[in-house]
């Protein structure tokens, strides 16, 4: 019945928003702010694709930027819609999680 995979599907691409809203940033950097924020099992592999998935939504933009360190990277950035949508993410979570912290307080 419980199954974290399909829970986290869900709420990654407003998670991933929410990092990029913060200041841009490229893939690698939103993996280890995920970790950082306790989502462990978070790995590249499930990252990019979602990252693919807002931008074909127009929700972020991006740019390949010289890295300091070596090759270039895509630094993503939010777009008008992705703050939009950003915003419903959040008022919709905060709705989901007051119903389900009653039913489970019940």
């Amino acid at each position: 019945m419980y199954n974290s995979t399909q829970i986290l599907k869900g709420l990654l691409e407003g998670c991933i928003s929410k990092i990029v809203s913060n200041n841009e940033t490229y893939g690698y950097k939103i993996c280890e702010r995920l970790i950082v924020y306790g989502f462990k099992e978070i790995s590249e592999g499930s990252v990019y694709p979602i990252l693919i998935r807002l931008e074909k939504k127009k929700m972020l933009y991006s740019n390949m930027i010289k890295s300091p360190l070596g090759p270039m990277r895509k630094y993503y950035y939010l777009t008008e819609e992705g703050d939009r949508e950003l915003e419903y993410f959040i008022e919709s979570w905060d709705k989901i999680k007051n119903n389900v912290d009653d039913v489970l307080e019940g």
